[in-house]
């Protein structure tokens, strides 16, 4: 309708009123003040939270019932409910650092053989151990590993506390009740329980008790299958539905004490195979807590949908607090792959996990009706009758009013029943959950269906407990399959059952889904920092979920494969644990450098480390390589870094909000050279000279020599190329030197090239990934 002069004023008016409306609107922010100074009680520094609220809000009640969260432990802050025009004010206040929006989409969860393959049980075939590295550590003994993540199924098998000891002395945390959970619920085990539902309830008001428990009880399985990742107990004979992946189930780090605190939870009107969303506010106070509590190491698979600065992201503030009281931080790199530039959780203070296949496969070929045999992979437990189906191709049997662009792909409600009932339907990968494409087939009464790779997720395959006889392909094999149903009238075709293949080549390689370095908000830091295990990982459940977690799926089971750097990230906070048993003097810089050096770069048939379709892969996918923590235990050298060098980093890249009681020099260093174990490098111009300092933490005496693999069209120069070390401890500093060559003049904008150098005395080889771009 086009606007005239009688209601012009009106359209004014109308605009007015939303604009008022908003202005007075709340939602909650965070209100960042640094760190305690530890000379106020939790009393005075909720008192102290109140004032500031005082001076926006009109009464007392008003500002005592806005507050959320009143930070206490490390964190010194407040969430409340405030107006943007009462945020605005509270910015204004010098002691207030920053105030940050919550947004109810910005973090959501990023989602046993793994561990045989990485070298760390007994019967490891491709990778043997020459320590036993888990009786070293005695399996993790009261090591407190903190589980950020949507809660925890405590009667699973994986957490009995059977033969473990009394708690820590150091422990301090509690067990939460609350919805089918009370104090019963933890044990020796799982020794500690919260949850932080406060910031999602603001938004979207009180929990729906059929999608979510009001507790730390996980009605989901991600946080039980990442939990009993890290730490799970020996459990025999168990096995992902219809017997896949049969045998032992452990954690990395099987007496570990576990800290759940449950901050993710299920979004209304969505399903659950969707994901889940955790609130900022939610996760600051469950890191408040967890560093009062007394944990060792904090294991993170939540990440961000987009980047986001260091002083906006609540994991990357919670996480700086938690290091300087020497907690080991290990986070997800995210799901976005393999678009470059996609990563979560990039501060340098955080161990950043990318996601990499294990020597497993679920093999369900397909014959097709012209003799083809075609492999596929599934853990359906479901198989159909030994003849030749009908084939069919999504797009054949949609119903008229589904677009041509998303006709192929299986949505809900798209497919026609009298079309599709009693046929094989292929589906292929796009828009939509893998499972949700299984049951729309089901639904229009299908007999079976596969599931073809786009062209993003060429070989990588993520299988799934799918509602009917099923199997997935990779993207060459489903144009194959495409092409065979247009090349005759009557194509056939029939899903194989799958079975179980160990030692399969080669492996690891880079999951297509794991997200891509370079750091788009610290591009001087080379993300991420080192891939694990993350694509079809078999680990504990939530028996008030269903394997597909969709609401028609009513089966039950005890474990479940999952893929993700979700399941990753776990393996690498299990191997800090170990770590930080073995040496509990360490920093958490050090524990993070020696994971990153002691990586592993050649796969099981001694080649580099490919991705899923068999390309070179780079350390933008991997960071310095696969995990092997049996190397880890004794790197040689470490690259330590303190809380006050993250602080001078944070100077350097104009980040002077996170710590009120820190001064930036005048002229700080460069990002460059913040003591990291490996090296970026971005619009290098001419040359770029950094320093680097390294600790002596093996031999007490011992040299150490340079090798360098410069990164094709420079050089890299390391002065000194010797260093001698005369005790454990001692320290040496020493720069490289990166010279473009001019065959570099003609380089693509924003093209990185990669090397590697390594510090080797014979034992250990120390070595760093080299990531280089021209101006």
């Amino acid at each position: 309708m086009a606007l005239t002069g009688k209601n012009f004023p009106v359209f004014l008016l109308v605009l007015l009123l939303v604009l008022l409306a908003s202005c007075h609107e709340k939602q909650v922010y965070i209100v960042y003040l640094g760190e305690h100074s530890g000379e106020k009680t939790y009393n005075e520094i909720e008192e102290n939270h109140h004032s500031y609220l005082f001076s926006v809000k009109e009464t007392v009640e008003d500002a005592k019932s806005s507050l959320i969260y009143s930070y206490k432990s490390s964190i010194n802050g407040f969430a409340a409910l405030l107006t943007p025009d009462e945020a605005s004010k509270l910015s204004e206040i010098e002691e207030v650092l920053s105030v940050l929006r919550s947004h109810s989409t910005k973090y959501f969860l990023h989602t046993t053989r793994s561990w045989e393959f990485s070298g760390l049980q007994q019967g490891s075939k491709g990778f043997q151990l020459k320590e036993d590295l888990l009786l070293k550590s005695r399996y993790g003994q009261n090591v407190i590993v903190g589980m950020l993540d949507n809660g925890v199924w405590p009667e699973s098998k994986s957490f009995s506390d059977e033969g473990m000891g009394p708690y820590p002395p150091s422990w301090k945390g509690i067990c939460q009740s609350g919805d089918a959970f009370n104090s019963s619920n933890c044990n020796k085990k799982i020794i500690g329980a919260r949850y932080y539902i406060k910031g999602y309830e603001a938004h979207y008001g009180p929990i729906n008790g059929t999608l979510d428990y009001r507790s730390p009880r996980d009605k989901d399985g991600h946080g039980t299958h990442t939990a009993s990742t890290v730490g799970g107990r020996s459990v025999q004979n168990v096995s992902a539905l219809g017997g896949f992946a049969q045998g032992t189930a452990s954690g990395g780090a099987p007496l570990v004490r576990l800290a759940i605190y449950k901050v993710c939870w299920a979004i209304p009107g969505q399903g659950k195979e969707e994901g889940n969303t955790c609130f900022m506010e939610d996760m600051l106070a469950a890191m408040d807590d967890a560093i009062a509590d007394g944990v060792h190491v904090l294991s993170i698979s939540i990440g961000t949908k987009d980047p986001v600065s260091f002083n906006e992201d609540g994991i990357a503030i919670g996480a700086l607090h938690a290091i300087k009281k020497n907690i080991v931080v290990a986070c997800s790199a995210g799901n976005s792959g393999p678009s470059p530039a996609t990563l979560s959780n990039m501060a340098p203070w955080i161990i950043t996990v990318g996601a990499s296949s294990i020597d497993r496969k679920f093999l369900a070929p397909i014959v097709l009706g012209n003799g083809r045999k075609i492999e596929g992979q599934t853990v359906t437990p479901y198989m159909l009758e030994k003849k030749m189906y009908q084939l069919v191709y999504a797009a054949q049997i949609v119903n008229a009013d589904v677009p041509k662009n998303i006709s192929g792909q299986c949505l809900p409600g798209s497919l026609s029943p009298k079309a599709t009932k009693g046929k094989i339907v292929l589906c292929l990968r796009g828009n939509g959950t893998r499972v949700g494409k299984g049951w729309e087939v089901k639904r229009a009464g299908g007999i079976g269906f596969i599931l073809g790779n786009g062209r993003a997720n060429g070989a990588e395959l993520a299988v799934d407990t799918h509602i009917l006889p099923a199997t997935g392909v990779n993207y060459e094999n489903a144009l194959e399959i495409l092409n065979y149903i247009h090349s005759t009238k009557t194509p056939m075709a029939y899903i194989a059952p799958a079975t179980t293949k160990l030692d399969s080549k080669p492996a690891p390689f880079m999951a297509s889904f794991t997200s891509r370095g370079p750091s788009t908000v610290s591009p001087n830091i080379l993300k991420p920092d080192i891939t694990a295990p993350g694509l079809n990982i078999l680990a504990a459940w939530s028996e008030a979920s269903s394997p597909t977690k969709l609401d028609q799926d009513h089966r039950i089971v005890k474990y479940n494969i999952l893929s993700g750097t979700s399941m990753s990230c776990p393996h690498i906070g299990a191997a800090s644990a170990l770590l930080k048993a073995i040496h509990p003097s360490w920093s958490s810089s050090a524990i993070r450098s020696a994971l990153i050096t002691s990586a592993e770069l050649i796969n099981n048939v001694g080649k580099p480390i490919t991705d899923a379709s068999g390309k070179p892969a780079d350390p933008f996918q991997f960071g310095s390589g696969h995990f092997r923590p049996s190397k880890a235990a004794d790197p040689g050298l470490v690259y330590d870094a303190s809380y006050t060098d993250y602080l001078l980093f944070l100077c350097s890249i104009e980040v002077k909000n996170l710590d009120s009681s820190f001064k930036c020099p005048i002229k700080p260093p460069s990002p460059a050279d913040l003591n990291y174990p490996s090296l970026a490098i971005p619009k290098l111009n001419g040359t770029s000279t950094v320093e680097r300092r390294v600790t002596n933490v093996g031999s007490s005496k011992s040299v150490y020599f340079i090798k360098v693999i410069p990164p094709p069209g420079f050089s890299v120069k390391v002065s000194p190329s010797i260093l001698f070390f005369n005790h454990v401890g001692q320290r040496k500093t020493f720069t490289i030197t990166v010279k473009a060559n001019s065959v570099n003049k003609g380089m693509e904008k924003d093209k990185y090239a990669f090397g590697w150098y390594t510090w080797f005395d014979g034992i250990h080889n120390v070595r760093s990934p080299i990531a280089v771009s021209v101006v």
